[in-house]
């Protein structure tokens, strides 16, 4: 196996991403949807439940004016507004051109991947470059992907996200049970709290070489292909073959099998109120929900959000 260049982070890269995301914002660049927050606490875990009802009217993605055209890819040449920093040998940082948590930004292939492709070496080594960058400056940064058709995933180019967990916590100082929240990832490596759907960990340490890093992740992946098809033979490369959310943090990587996008919830009447839809934030113990009937819903039985959980995945 060939040696790869190691990625190194900017060492000012929190500075560099609360900059752009700043002057994007001001300039009209990158549009921010604020959000109100509660904590819910299933079976005694903390879960931040976030309501946006202007996000349901985010815009969509310019369709191709012709109809063989290829479809519009916001990470092929982002403009210069949202690029932070490339990050050499193979990728770019990006910010995330509708922020709900701001200073959300993205870590893009420099070429087209396939986002439904077995992640690389380089991959997760670039992640974990930016993740060190953060661990160095004293801020903690929450890495997640979302990989086939039931993740949560919506654009084709390969792509992680990266979101300051500092700034997940905005607006917690202000809800009850807000102190309680933590990163879901890590609690689960630290003390297995009881859900009702498989969470594959294992912990991250900093002297871990890339080839170490990356079998970490591919025995995760092993693990949960074996669970959704258990007489499906497993490649390390190519396309993967169960939907999945993976999440890393400086000390942890977790990794989701999952068989639904979401679950219709109903409320006390009995009624549908709305399609609950989860992506690997799952992983950091959050949720969001675009209308009023499901921030209500949710609120009044919190245990609702358990029947959610047991619908994206398998039991464990």
């Amino acid at each position: 196996m060939a040696d790869m260049i190691r990625p190194v982070a900017p060492p000012s890269l929190p500075s560099l991403v609360k900059a752009a995301f700043d002057k994007a914002r001001a300039d009209g660049d990158v549009s921010y949807y604020p959000t109100q927050v509660a904590v819910l606490t299933p079976r005694s875990i903390p879960f931040q439940l976030r309501f946006s009802p202007t996000l349901a009217n985010k815009p969509k993605a310019p369709k191709p004016k012709e109809p063989n055209a290829k479809p519009f890819n916001p990470f092929e040449t982002p403009p210069p507004a949202m690029l932070i920093a490339d990050l050499q040998p193979s990728h770019r940082l990006v910010l995330n051109k509708f922020a709900i948590v701001p200073e959300h930004f993205i870590l893009v292939t420099r070429d087209w991947k396939p986002q439904t492709h077995v992640l690389e070496r380089g991959d997760l080594a670039a992640t974990f470059a930016c993740i060190q960058a953060y661990h160095a400056a004293g801020q903690e940064l929450f890495a997640f992907f979302n990989s086939g058709p039931h993740s949560g995933a919506s654009q084709p180019h390969r792509h992680l996200q990266l979101l300051p967990v500092e700034r997940m916590k905005d607006g917690l100082e202000e809800a009850e049970n807000g102190s309680q929240w933590a990163v879901l990832a890590e609690k689960l490596e630290e003390s297995k709290p009881e859900l009702p759907f498989r969470i594959f960990t294992t912990s991250m340490r900093s002297d871990m070489s890339i080839e170490e890093r990356h079998d970490a992740y591919l025995e995760l992946y092993r693990r949960a292909v074996k669970l959704v098809l258990p007489d499906e033979e497993v490649s390390d490369e190519g396309e993967a073959k169960v939907s999945y959310n993976l999440a890393m943090t400086s000390s942890t990587m977790a990794l989701c099998p999952r068989t639904s996008e979401g679950t219709t919830i109903r409320n006390k009447a009995g009624e549908d109120v709305g399609m609950v839809s989860l992506n690997g934030t799952v992983l950091a113990g959050t949720a969001l929900v675009k209308n009023e009937a499901e921030w209500d819903a949710l609120r009044q039985d919190p245990d609702m959000l358990l029947d959610v959980f047991k619908g994206i995945g398998l039991p464990p």
